[in-house]
């Protein structure tokens, strides 16, 4: 999936860079002076309002969320019916062997209390803390990502007050004028092109990506909570596949005639036919 998502960015890239090759030369578009004005003046912007090390940790977050393909709801699920089974046969104390194993963070933290024979309501206490904190903090990351987005277009606008300050300045003297002119257009166009191809789509995928930890967390607190009562295998199994969507089940559907062989109803079926006969 990252190298489909890898090769339709580029297709797109080079789509939209081939229309400004189209209507001109392409390095009629790169003014060093406009993109100093943009890049340095949202950075100091950026500083002032969240310091050094926020932006650090948004850089880490943004490149985590980059970084490879989350696990799927499936996955998690296959997981946690290998955990159930394996406590069947084996007790929940056997778990604590397979806790290493496991390379979600959060799964890990929640077979934790699961071993160390936490109640059902407490699991679900500290397990949903633990949820809560994590999209803060996400949201906290999303949010300084969309500001500095802001900041960008803004920028830009000064690059051009900048650009047209130049203009006038010069006025009578060809060469000022045309110096000026490229700073005036090509800041605007930094700013918006800065904010919408990068920081805009960051915060979004943030949000995307948050939303769906967020469901593996839910899954797997049902789940261990499941495993704790000793709910059945197979139960457990119906229940969390709830939360795939119909296609991604591996369930086949029963059909019509295995319900009325199930519940016995083919007699009665019958009975209402027949009554519903006329004379």
């Amino acid at each position: 999936m990252i190298y489909k998502n890898l090769i339709a960015l580029i297709i797109c890239l080079g789509i939209f860079l081939l229309g400004f090759i189209l209507k001109g030369n392409l390095s009629l578009y790169f003014n060093i002076a406009g993109f100093m004005v943009v890049v340095g003046g949202s950075a100091a912007a950026a500083v002032v309002s969240y310091g050094i090390h926020r932006l650090v940790i948004v850089y880490r977050v943004t490149k985590y969320s980059y970084k490879g393909e989350a696990t799927s709801e499936k996955e998690i699920i296959s997981i946690l019916m290998d955990l159930s089974i394996r406590s069947k046969v084996q007790g929940i104390l056997a778990l604590q062997e397979h806790e290493s194993e496991i390379s979600t963070l959060f799964l890990r933290r929640a077979l934790g209390c699961l071993v160390d024979g936490f109640k059902p309501d407490e699991i679900r206490d500290v397990l949903n803390t633990e949820m809560y904190f994590f999209k803060l903090r996400r949201d906290e990351v999303e949010r300084v990502l969309r500001t500095i987005g802001n900041f960008l277009p803004a920028f830009g606008i000064v690059g051009s007050v900048v650009g047209l300050i130049s203009m006038l300045a010069g006025i009578g003297d060809t060469s000022v004028i045309l110096s000026a002119v490229p700073v005036a257009l090509t800041s605007t166009l930094y700013g918006i092109a800065l904010s919408n191809f990068l920081f805009i789509p960051f915060a979004e995928n943030i949000r995307e990506r948050t939303k769906q930890e967020l469901l593996l967390q839910k899954i797997i607190i049902d789940g261990v909570i499941a495993i704790e009562t000793e709910a059945n295998p197979r139960l457990l199994e119906s229940k969390l596949q709830s939360f795939l969507t119909p296609s991604e089940r591996s369930d086949e559907l029963v059909s019509y005639h295995q319900i009325i062989k199930r519940f016995k109803l083919k007699h009665d079926e019958e009975k209402a036919q027949k009554s519903n006969t006329p004379s």
